[in-house]
């Protein structure tokens, strides 16, 4: 049979997906195990997306039949990963002062103070409510 022959069967590498497949559930029970353990906010989230990210890349490389392409599907793959990240950068340093706070300046440069808003007449204005019997 000639390889270029179009009614030549295709061949499905299902040992190849069945590994993929148990490399995913492992994964998901690392990201579960870890959840559950006693780690720092940040560390959690910092492992958790990292295993994310490798499950990510096999399920792209393996799955999505990426592992054999040409280097231009991976330019045009890490252009879009850059925007995509730039995107999210750029609105994070354009809101970023609502984290923190924002304070305004008045005409002669000086930090206004916050004002906390006042209970209006017939909203619950009355004396502070003790804890006691």
């Amino acid at each position: 049979m000639n390889s270029s022959d179009s009614s030549a069967p295709h061949q499905v590498p299902v040992r190849g997906y069945i590994s993929v497949f148990a490399a995913l559930l492992v994964l998901t029970v690392v990201t579960v195990g870890v959840a559950s353990l006693e780690l720092s906010e940040s560390s959690t989230v910092l492992v958790a997306v990292s295993i994310a990210t490798l499950k990510a890349t096999l399920v792209a490389l393996f799955f999505m039949h990426l592992k054999g392409e040409k280097p231009l599907v991976f330019w045009s793959l890490g252009l879009t990963a850059f925007l995509f990240a730039a995107l999210f950068a750029f609105v994070l340093w354009t809101e970023g002062d609502h984290l923190v706070g924002t304070r305004f300046l008045d005409a002669f440069g000086s930090v206004s103070k916050p004002v906390s808003p006042q209970p209006q007449s017939g909203e619950g204005g009355g004396a502070p409510v003790t804890g006691g019997h």
